[in-house]
């Protein structure tokens, strides 16, 4: 004997799929704005020696072929990535110079603002053929997190001292390639880079507990590559 339906069970059933469809809708419009924000913006300006298929870092001896790979995430503002810098700065350059690896840095900006300008500012020393010194010269004046000391003006300052031209103070000044460092943001999140300083060799991240605190072990990854 068939039971007999409950005037209320439509009216229910109706509200309860319409507060599902407003949550969906919700998340939805929440979703869409992050999405959007992790695409890469492929007009943006970037500096020179930067490689897009390389994520956008930049790129030192990117026509080798048969050498380890090495990218490096860090952000100069990180404590963490000065004591890195510390201990294989010197070794990165030497396999750079001797054309022993290719090697590739992604100047992130998860400390802030602060972050930002100097990501731009190195962008801008990569122009006039110093990004090299101008990264030491970055980490040898580590100032405190956000303290207001990383400004425009201080970047020029720091031009000053390697040679640079008055484009590289322009390029400080107008903030050039904000949209690449962005660019280098979007493209570290898609490889779940959390952390900094984050390196891989090869595709393959080193070993944090090892690698990252010890030249002899960082050399000993390389060398397995």
């Amino acid at each position: 004997m068939a039971q007999a339906k409950n005037p209320k069970g439509g009216k229910d059933n109706f509200t309860r799929n319409l507060v599902i469809a407003v949550v969906l809708g919700v998340a939805l419009i929440m979703l869409v704005p992050t999405v959007l924000s992790k695409q890469t913006n492929e007009s943006a300006a970037i500096p020179s020696s930067v490689s897009a298929e390389d994520g956008y870092g930049i790129v030192f001896n990117k026509e080798l072929q048969d050498v380890p790979f090495i990218e490096i995430y860090e952000d100069f503002q990180c404590p963490a990535c000065q004591r890195f810098e510390a201990i294989v700065g010197e070794y990165l350059e030497e396999l750079i110079t001797t054309k022993k690896a290719k090697v590739a840095y992604h100047p992130l900006s998860f400390l802030g603002p602060e972050s930002k300008l100097a990501a731009n500012a190195a962008g801008c020393a990569a122009n006039e053929g110093k990004f090299i010194q101008f990264h030491k010269l970055l980490y040898a004046n580590q100032p405190a997190e956000n303290s207001g000391a990383w400004s425009a003006a201080y970047f020029s300052n720091l031009g000053l001292a390697l040679g640079t031209s008055s484009e590289f103070d322009k390029c400080v000044a107008k903030n050039q390639y904000q949209d690449w460092v962005v660019n280098v943001a979007n493209e570290g999140a898609k490889r779940n880079i959390n952390s900094t300083p984050t390196a891989f060799i090869n595709g393959k991240e080193i070993d944090r507990s090892k690698a990252y605190n010890s030249l002899a072990e960082f050399m000993l990854a390389v060398s397995k590559a």
